[in-house]
C-alpha cells in the first residue's frame, strides 16, 4: 500500500474507536481491554510464525512499560467517552503534542520556539472556551473533560517513553509486547473494579471486534507503515483529522450535536495543536 493511502486508511480506522466505545454496552475498561487484547490475539500467530518475538531486554522492558502507560491512556479516554461527547473527548485526548513539548521543556530543558508556545497558548484558550471560562475560574470541571485531559497526558508520557525504542525493535515486535503490557494492565484494572468481562450481547461483541481489528490492528499497522516513509510531523498533523472524522461519525451514528461554543473551542484547539507541530517541523529540518 502506498504510504499516503496507508495513512488515510489508518486515520479512517482509528476514527471509529470512540463510536464503538459509545455503542458497546459494557464498562469503559472492559471495552479498552478487548480493543487491545483482540488485536494482540490476531497479531500473535504472525509474530510466532515470522519469528518476531526476539528483542533485547532493555527494548522489551521499555516496550512493555510503554504499553502499560498506553493501557492507562485508553482506560482514561474510554471513561471520558462515556461521560461527554465523542467529539470533545477525542479532541482533548489529542492534546498530547502540547504536553510532550511542555514535559520536554520542564524535565529535559529542551528549548521550544515561538511557534510551539503560540500553539500552546492558542490550544489552552480553545480548552477554556470548550470548558467554559466560568467553570475554569471556579475550578468546576466535568469529570469527562478531566478524564480526557488525563488521557492526553498519559499518551504524551507514552510517546516520551517509547520515542526511541522503535529504532532498535521491529514494528511488529513492538506492537506485540506493547499491546501485551496494555492488556495485562487493563484486565487487572477491570478485575479490581469488578467490571464485567463476559455475558455481553452480540452487538457489543461486534463492537469489541471492530475496536480490536479495525481500530487497533489495521489502524495502527497502517499508520506505522506510513511513518516509515512519510515525515513524522506531516503524519502527526494528518492524525488531527481523526477528531474531525470522529465528529461527523458521532453525528451520524450517535446523533450527537455540538453547540457553537464547542465548535469554536474545537477549531481553536486544533489550530493550536497544529502550530505546535509546525514548530517541530522547523526543528527537524534544521537539525544536523
Amino acid at each position: 500500500m502506498k504510504p499516503k493511502l496507508s495513512l488515510v486508511v489508518g486515520i479512517l480506522c482509528i476514527s471509529f474507536s470512540p463510536i464503538f466505545v459509545k455503542l458497546a454496552a459494557s464498562p469503559a475498561i472492559t471495552s479498552g481491554f478487548y480493543r487491545i487484547f483482540i488485536a494482540w490475539l490476531f497479531l500473535l500467530p504472525y509474530c510466532i510464525i515470522k519469528g518476531k518475538l526476539k528483542t533485547s531486554p532493555s527494548a522489551l522492558i521499555i516496550t512493555i512499560v510503554g504499553g502499560m502507560v498506553f493501557g492507562a491512556d485508553i482506560a482514561m479516554w474510554n471513561i471520558s467517552l462515556l461521560k461527554i461527547s465523542a467529539t470533545v473527548s477525542t479532541l482533548l485526548a489529542n492534546l498530547a503534542p502540547v504536553w510532550v513539548g511542555l514535559m520536554s521543556y520542564l524535565f529535559f530543558k529542551k528549548k521550544s520556539g515561538k511557534m510551539f508556545w503560540a500553539g500552546t497558548i492558542i490550544a489552552i484558550v480553545g480548552m477554556v472556551i470548550l470548558v467554559g471560562y466560568q467553570n475554569v475560574l471556579h475550578l468546576q470541571f466535568n469529570e469527562g473533560i478531566l478524564y480526557a485531559i488525563a488521557a492526553s497526558m498519559l499518551y504524551a508520557g507514552y510517546l516520551m517513553i517509547t520515542k526511541g525504542v522503535l529504532k532498535h525493535i521491529n514494528t511488529f515486535t513492538f506492537m506485540f509486547y506493547n499491546m501485551l503490557g496494555a492488556s495485562v494492565l487493563l484486565i487487572t484494572i477491570a478485575v479490581l473494579r469488578n467490571d464485567a468481562l463476559l455475558g455481553f450481547d452480540t452487538a457489543t461483541w461486534g463492537c469489541f471486534l471492530g475496536m480490536g481489528v479495525l481500530c487497533q490492528l489495521i489502524g495502527w499497522l497502517t499508520i506505522n507503515h506510513s511513518l516509515r516513509y512519510l515525515e513524522p510531523t506531516k503524519v502527526a498533523i494528518a492524525l488531527l483529522g481523526q477528531t474531525v472524522i470522529a465528529g461527523f461519525l458521532a453525528i451520524g451514528f450517535l446523533g450527537e450535536v455540538l453547540h457553537i461554543k464547542e465548535i469554536i473551542g474545537s477549531v481553536i484547539v486544533l489550530v493550536g495543536i497544529g502550530l505546535s507541530f509546525l514548530k517541530r517541523k522547523v526543528v527537524t529540518d534544521i537539525a544536523p
